[in-house]
């Protein structure tokens, strides 16, 4: 499909918020991740995997620990990872101090997280419905 010239281009400063224009299939969300209490971080999320859409992190402040397939990789403030489809991810902050990082994601992996994050209480049934509705699978 070509590219319209004259299609809005859509800028903003990213602090703790979306950059998401209307009609791309990209999306860029920063978030801070609190740091962790014990030597035992805690994974933000379970183990799942994407099947049709990758999934990025690029660390501005801190480090993030980002478990893809049976690697675990620390990566330093300035340092990226992509987690490629089909393989299973999750992520924490294993350090004390805060973690502030961007997500790049897919509009739909940004559903599902708006979904997640709505706030309603979801038995472990409905949450392994939910990840299916948006092509990813929860693990474990």
């Amino acid at each position: 499909m070509p590219v319209d010239p004259d299609a809005p281009v859509a800028v903003a400063a990213l602090r703790e918020q979306r950059l998401a224009p209307n009609g791309s299939k990209l999306v860029l969300v920063e978030w801070t991740i609190p740091g962790a209490s014990s030597d035992s971080p805690e994974w933000v999320a379970p183990v799942h995997i994407h099947h049709d859409d990758d999934e990025a992190w690029y660390v501005l402040e801190g480090s993030l620990r980002v478990r893809i397939g049976q690697e675990e990789h620390d990566v330093a403030a300035g340092g990226a990872v992509i987690g490629p489809r089909g393989i299973p991810h999750t992520f924490c902050n294993p350090d004390p101090a805060p973690a502030r990082y961007i997500l790049v994601m897919s509009d739909r992996t940004s559903a599902l997280l708006d979904d997640l994050h709505s706030g309603r209480r979801l038995d472990p049934a409905e949450l392994r419905d939910l990840y299916a509705t948006y092509g990813c699978e929860l693990l474990g």
